[in-house]
C-alpha cells in the first residue's frame, strides 16, 4: 500500500450512502455495479460495508446486480462454489456469497438481490455472453442504472450489449466448458471480444449529452448512467462506424487486430 493510500480517511457506510444518493442512484431501481474496491477504500466494514451502503440507498424495492462470471473457460461452473473472476474485484466476489443473493447457473453469471434478482439472473447460457437475452440485457429492459465505481467504461458490459444490438461484424472464436449429462463438455461460440480500451470515448459522448452523472464515492471517481442511454448513444456511433470500439491496425493492439481479422473469416 502506498503512503497516499495509508493516509486515506476511512469513510463510513452512511457517508457512502449519502454520496450514492448525491450521485443520483435511484431508490427502487435495478442497479448494475462494476467496481474497484482498491479505488474506493478504506470503507467502514470493507467490501461488505460498501454493499450495505448500495442496498440501503436502493431500499427494499431496489435490485442490486453485479457481474459474477468465472473467467475459467476450461472447467464447468458451479454457482455455489466457483469464485468470481479475479478481474471483477473483491466486491463482486464478496457479493455473490452473501445471504439472499441469487446467482446465474451458467458461467457468464451475474449475481443479484432484490425483487428483480431472479428475473435478471435466471435463464439459459447466453452465447455470446452479453446478448439481449442475458442478465445485462435484462437490466437494460428494466430501465436500470449502471454504476462505474472506480473503473471506466472499459469495464462497462452494457457497451458489449450495444455492439450486439448493432450487429457488429466481428466475433472471435471462444469456448466455455459446461456440465452436460454428467460430463464436462466444451461449447464453442463467437464473441464480440477485444481489448475494450476504445470504450473510453463513451465518457465524452455521454457527458456532452448530459447523460452521465459524475462524482466521488468513497475515494473513487464514480459514473452513473442509465443503461438505455448507454445503448442509445453507443448505437449512434456504431451506426456510423461498426469498428469504432476497435483500435486501428496501426495502433498495434493484438486483441483488436484479432477481432478485425475475424470479419469475413
Amino acid at each position: 500500500m502506498t503512503d497516499a493510500q495509508t493516509a486515506r480517511t476511512e469513510i463510513t457506510e452512511a457517508e457512502i450512502a449519502d454520496q450514492l444518493r448525491g450521485l443520483g442512484v435511484a431508490p427502487g431501481c435495478v442497479l448494475v455495479v462494476h467496481s474497484s474496491f482498491r479505488a474506493v477504500r478504506p470503507v467502514e466494514g470493507g467490501p461488505a460495508g460498501l454493499i450495505g451502503a448500495l442496498r440501503a440507498v436502493l431500499g427494499p424495492q431496489g435490485t442490486l446486480v453485479m457481474p459474477s462470471w468465472t473467467g475459467n473457460d476450461e472447467e464447468p461452473f458451479d454457482p455455489w462454489t466457483t469464485p468470481a473472476s479475479s478481474d471483477l474485484g473483491i466486491v463482486a466476489d464478496t457479493f455473490w456469497r452473501m445471504p439472499g443473493v441469487v446467482r446465474s447457473e451458467h458461467p457468464f453469471a451475474f449475481a443479484a438481490i432484490g425483487p428483480e434478482a431472479e428475473a435478471v439472473t435466471r435463464g439459459p447460457l447466453p452465447l455470446p455472453p452479453h446478448v439481449h437475452d442475458s442478465p445485462i440485457g435484462r437490466v437494460y429492459d428494466r430501465g436500470g442504472q449502471v454504476l462505474l465505481l472506480g473503473v471506466g467504461h472499459d469495464a462497462n458490459t452494457t457497451l458489449h450489449l450495444a455492439e450486439l444490438l448493432a450487429g457488429v461484424p466481428y466475433g472471435v472464436p471462444k469456448h466455455i466448458t459446461v456440465w452436460s449429462e454428467g460430463r464436462a463438455v466444451r461449447v464453442p461460440y463467437r464473441e464480440n471480444d477485444h481489448c475494450c480500451l476504445r470504450f473510453g470515448p463513451a465518457d465524452g459522448w455521454l457527458r456532452e449529452r448530459g447523460l452521465q452523472a459524475e462524482g466521488r464515492v468513497g475515494h473513487a471517481d464514480a459514473r452513473l448512467i442509465r443503461s438505455r442511454d448507454v445503448v442509445r448513444v453507443a448505437l449512434e456511433f456504431l451506426e456510423r462506424d461498426p469498428f469504432i470500439f476497435l483500435h486501428s491496425p496501426s495502433e498495434g493492439c493484438a486483441d483488436c487486430d484479432e477481432a478485425r481479422s475475424s470479419v469475413g473469416g
